[in-house]
């Protein structure tokens, strides 16, 4: 159903799509864990753009490639004409003639828009300031080795800035069935749009999106705990104000006994202990943290193989 298709947003996918993605990624994963693995992409190349830089996004990506039997070629753009003034049609047109496939790891959403319009291959979002795909897919697999395999009927509280994590993480939730709240401080809330098309999607599985200041009231009962950074890339002008202004949205162990008793944490990384979360509560989740980090490798292998493959 994926072949040949981009994928920019979860909002895109059907539930059907995305339980396809996740069954891959658990095969692949465990054809990896056994010493096996699949060439599902022998003689493909996959070009990796990147405008922001990344340690998990490049090295699952490259590495993915590779396992499946294909290549990676890694293209900053400083490496580009569009880092020059390219058009981007010229730029995705151009390419489209050499590779099978396009990362894009970038700033500005409407850029990974405009760009897969005019690519005749497929386009995956490896980040935009809006959304991270892959890594809310790459969430779902890992609540699902957690919490069990029907997430429906899980609570995951968010807790921090309303940034791409919590974007994408919403479109996730509505579309496998897991109430989502959200706490963050005033005017560092969701996108408005996005709050609305999640909200939809939620309505058909009977599942809550849910909005809140209170991050007592958000994490009260919830199965998952997420946090994220809250200073992104690109945001570092706005650190001292972002630290005043999410004093109140650390995830610590006051926070973490108001959660569900079996309660994990999650935290897609890089993570600045003491800030957004503590040290002690990010060793104690360390395990489900970094499984959650290495399943970036096996979603992204999954999204690749049904993406590029033939």
């Amino acid at each position: 159903m994926l072949k040949g298709r981009d994928l920019l947003s979860i909002h895109d996918l059907s539930v059907e799509e995305i339980e396809e993605i996740l069954a891959l990624a658990q095969e692949l994963k465990a054809q990896q864990r056994g010493g096996k693995g699949y060439k599902l992409l022998k003689g493909k190349t996959l070009g990796m753009i990147f405008e922001k830089s990344s340690t998990r996004t490049r090295v699952s990506f490259e590495t993915g490639m590779y396992q499946l039997g294909g290549q990676a070629l890694f293209l900053s753009d400083r490496d580009l004409q569009i880092g020059r003034g390219e058009p981007i049609q010229d730029t995705a047109r151009t390419l489209s003639r050499y590779l099978d496939g396009i990362m894009l790891r970038t700033f500005g959403h409407d850029n990974l828009v405009e760009f897969a319009q005019w690519a005749t291959i497929p386009v995956i979002n490896g980040l935009t300031d809006l959304l991270h795909p892959c890594q809310a897919l790459t969430d779902m697999l890992t609540i699902r080795e957690f919490c069990g395999k029907n997430l429906r009927g899980l609570k995951l509280a968010y807790v921090g800035d309303g940034n791409n994590m919590a974007n994408s993480l919403m479109y996730a939730c509505a579309k496998m069935g897991v109430d989502f709240t959200a706490a963050t401080p005033e005017g560092y809330e969701p996108d408005a749009q996005i709050i609305q098309n999640a909200r939809a999607d939620a309505h058909k599985l009977g599942t809550f999106i849910s909005l809140t200041h209170d991050a007592a009231e958000a994490v009260k009962d919830a199965d998952i705990l997420y946090t994220d950074t809250w200073i992104s890339m690109g945001k570092e002008s706005e650190a001292d104000k972002r630290r005043h202004d999410f004093a109140g949205y650390q995830v610590n162990r006051a926070l973490l006994q108001l959660a569900a008793k079996r309660a994990i944490v999650m935290h897609c990384l890089p993570a600045s202990r003491g800030e957004e979360i503590t040290a002690d509560v990010f060793e104690e989740n360390a395990g489900i943290i970094f499984e959650q980090a290495e399943n970036r490798l096996h979603t992204q292998k999954a999204i690749l193989a049904l993406t590029m493959g033939d």
